[in-house]
C-alpha cells in the first residue's frame, strides 16, 4: 500500500443546479476536496452536515500524523476498516477452502460451530430471521460448496441477503465484548440450556482454528480468543435411569415404526435401530448405504462410517 503524509484539504464546494425558470438555483449537494501526494480526491455528499462531518473526519487523522493511502485517499485506519471482510463472508470463504480437506464428520462439527457463531455476529438490523432459519440457511445453503447447492427457496434466500447486509466485519472481534458473546453462544444448545464441556471444548478448538487462520490472513492482528477468560459453567453429566429406553422397550418400539408405511416403516426401524445398538448420531445412521454394512445372519456385524446426512433427517 501506497501512503504518504503530505495531505491538503480544501473548502466544501457546494454544488448547485438551475431548474431553467430563472429563480435561484437550488443546491443538490456538497464536496469535500483533498489531494494526498500529488492526488486530487473528492467525495460528494446530499447534506452539508455530512460533509462537514466527513472532512472533520479527514482532518483530525491528519492532526494526529496518520499516513493516507494514496490509491483511495483515505486515512490508514478507515482505508483497513473499508477493506475488512465481514464475518460472514469470511466464515463461508474458511468452510469452502478447508471442506476438501476435512472427513464428512469433520465438516459437520465445522459447519455447526461457524453458524452458531455466525448468527451471534450480526447487527440489529429489522428483518431478522429466527434463529432455526438461520442456522438452516448457513448449513443447507452457504456453507456448502457450490457444486452441492440445490436452488435456494425464497426464505433461505431472503436469510442469506440478511446475512450478507447485517454480519458485522471480522474486525469486531478485536472487541472483547463480541468475543464473550462468541463463547457464551458455544457455551449453550439450540434450545437455551447449557452444552456438555466436551462439546463446547471441540467447538471453541474448531473457531480457535478459524481465527487462526484470519490472523495469517491479516484480517485479525492476533486471535482474539486469547485475550478473554471465560469459565464454562459445569453441567451434571449423570443419565437419569427412568428417563432411558431399555433394550425390549427399543425392540418394541422398533417393531411398531415398522406400521409407519410400506417403505417408510422399514427404513425407520434400521435408522432408529443403529442408532439405538449401533451408537450412531441421526446424521450418521441416515448416511449408511448397504456397502458400509457387514451384516452376517448371526451375531453382531459391523457398521462402516463414510459420510452424513444432515439434510435427510430435518423438517
Amino acid at each position: 500500500m501506497n501512503t504518504s503524509y503530505k495531505v491538503k484539504f480544501w473548502d466544501i464546494r457546494t454544488n448547485t443546479r438551475s431548474d431553467g425558470t430563472g429563480k435561484k438555483p437550488r443546491i443538490v449537494s456538497h464536496t469535500v476536496r483533498w489531494t494526498v501526494g500529488d492526488r486530487e480526491k473528492s467525495s460528494t455528499f446530499k447534506t452539508k452536515g455530512l460533509a462537514e462531518s466527513f472532512l472533520s473526519d479527514f482532518r483530525q487523522a491528519a492532526k494526529k500524523g496518520e499516513a493516507f493511502d494514496v490509491e483511495t485517499g483515505l486515512p490508514l485506519s478507515m482505508a483497513k476498516a473499508k477493506d475488512t471482510r465481514t464475518w460472514y463472508a469470511f466464515a463461508v470463504a474458511y468452510v469452502h477452502t478447508w471442506w476438501p480437506h476435512a472427513a464428512a464428520k469433520s465438516r459437520e462439527g465445522m459447519t455447526d460451530t461457524l453458524a452458531t457463531v455466525t448468527r451471534v455476529l450480526v447487527g440489529d438490523a429489522p428483518g431478522r430471521p429466527s434463529d432455526e432459519i438461520i442456522r438452516w440457511a448457513l448449513r443447507e445453503y452457504s456453507f456448502l460448496p457450490e457444486d452441492r447447492r440445490s436452488q435456494p427457496s425464497p426464505e433461505i434466500a431472503r436469510t442469506v441477503r440478511w446475512l450478507e447486509a447485517s454480519s458485522l466485519p471480522s474486525s469486531a472481534l478485536e472487541e472483547t465484548k463480541q468475543v464473550r458473546g462468541v463463547l457464551e453462544a458455544l457455551s449453550l444448545r439450540m434450545d437455551g440450556n447449557a452444552a456438555a464441556t466436551s462439546t463446547y471444548r471441540r467447538k471453541r478448538a474448531i473457531i480457535h482454528h478459524a481465527l487462526e487462520y484470519a490472523v495469517e490472513l491479516e484480517e485479525l492482528s492476533a486471535n482474539p480468543l486469547h485475550k478473554v477468560k471465560f469459565r464454562k459453567a459445569k453441567v451434571s453429566g449423570e443419565v437419569d435411569r427412568r428417563s432411558v429406553v431399555n433394550p425390549g422397550q427399543a425392540r418394541e418400539l422398533l417393531t411398531a415404526v415398522t406400521y409407519v408405511g410400506r417403505s417408510r416403516g422399514p427404513m425407520l426401524r434400521a435408522l432408529f435401530a443403529c442408532m439405538y445398538f449401533g451408537g450412531l448420531r441421526p446424521g450418521e445412521a441416515a448416511g449408511l448405504r448397504h456397502d458400509n454394512c457387514l451384516l452376517p445372519k448371526e451375531g453382531w456385524g459391523l457398521l462402516t462410517l463414510q459420510k452424513t446426512r444432515s439434510e435427510s433427517i430435518k423438517r
